[in-house]
Formats: structure tokens, sequence, C-alpha cells
């Protein structure tokens, strides 16, 4: 449900930090070099990046400027061989969040994933509270003091994406991407579908609501009630 891009041109290593990633529950995005990763970002959402600084075609500091630029803010963690305080010092001042030197953990890079998602304010509790009611992932139920509703896994995979990241713009493609995976035979117009059964069974609750936004997809905004 927390989709990790992994950007490492060495095919094992990136490998081996996919396995252990999604043993810890993450999901798990992969890209060579800095122009992949790139164009992952254009259709799809990730919630950290850990990102190689020497790279083929666009390295890791060309693409941690690129994406500051153009005002990603998700978590950086750069993983590198390099030692030096110099390249650390770029790392920060493009922006990068953590740093860690090859040959690295990986149960120190779990921890250090978790502290960064946490501080981005990205629980992996698997749980949202909206005033009184709660949206809990690991039963697909949204519960409060006059509500229990269980919802389908793809309605509410949707419904705790959005809320997850309220007044954020996703679109069609994007939650097509997260919610139904890459190699999905459905359209656009399963998502409209998906969101108008949510917009049915939560029509009358005041804690939240979903928006449409022309053209583009859809956001939705916390008002607790």
């Amino acid at each position: 449900m927390f989709p990790i891009l992994v950007v490492e041109d060495n095919e094992n290593l990136r490998m081996l930090m996919k396995t252990r990633l999604e043993q810890a529950g993450y999901k798990v995005l992969q890209a060579q070099n800095g122009q992949e990763a790139l164009k992952i970002l254009e259709d799809q959402h990730v919630d950290l990046i850990i990102s190689d600084i020497m790279m083929p075609l666009m390295d890791g500091f060309e693409l941690i400027e690129s994406l500051r630029e153009a005002n990603y803010s998700m978590p950086i963690l750069m993983v590198t061989a390099k030692e030096g305080f110099e390249d650390k010092e770029k790392g920060f001042r493009l922006g990068t969040d953590d740093y860690m030197v090859k040959p690295i953990d990986m149960n120190e890079m779990i921890l250090r994933v978790a502290a960064l998602l946490r501080r981005a304010k990205i629980t992996n509790e698997h749980k949202i509270v909206i005033g009184e009611i709660v949206l809990d992932y690991d039963n697909l139920s949204i519960n409060g003091p006059d509500l229990h509703i269980e919802l389908p896994k793809k309605e509410f995979l949707l419904l705790f994406k959005l809320l997850s990241y309220p007044k954020r713009i996703f679109t069609r493609q994007q939650l097509m991407s997260e919610i139904w995976g890459l190699d999905t035979d459905i359209d656009e117009r399963t998502v409209d579908s998906h969101i108008k059964k949510l917009r049915k069974k939560f029509e009358d609750r005041p804690e939240f609501k979903i928006i449409t936004i022309r053209g583009l997809g859809y956001k939705a905004e916390k008002i607790y009630g």
C-alpha cells in the first residue's frame, strides 16, 4: 500500500533491496537510473525514493535536483559507495533526507525508511482517523460510534489512498497503477465506477468528501463533521 521506488543500476543489489522491503510490507517499484525513475513518477505515486548516486544516463544527484525543482516532496534516502563529506554535503544541499553508505545493512535500511515515512507523516500503522471514525486497513473496514462498514478490497484501497493524502490530486492512471496494478486490463471507467460507489455509501457522512478534478482525476478532503 505504501509504494517505494528503488533507483539502483546494480541489479543484484536492487533485487535484494526489493525483497527486503516487500518483506517489511512495502510495495516496490524499480528503476535502473534517474531517467527511468522520472518516467515511472509520471504515472505513479510513490511515498519514498531510495536512490544510488553513481548511475548511467542520470545519476542520483541529477535525479534529486530534478525532483526538488519539480516540487516533489517525498523523502529520499541516498545509498552510495561514496563516503566523502563533500558528496554527502552535496546530496543534502540538493534535497536528500538521509544517507547510507555501501555495503548497507538491510535491517538498518528498513528502520531508516520507517523513520523517514514517520517524519513525512505517512504512517504504516494501517489506520486513518478522521474525527470519530477510523479506516482500518487490516480489516478493510470503517468504524465509528454509529458506523461499521466493510468495503470490497478495491473500494477500500481507493478510499484509503485518497484519504492518506488529503487535498492531493491523483490522476486516474496513478490510481489504476496503485490499486489495480500495471498489468491490469481495466480502463479509467472502472476508477470512476468505484468512486461513484464510494460516494453513494458515504453521501450522508460529514467527515470527508471526494472531489472530482475535471480532466485529471480525484482528491479527498477531510471535513471532520
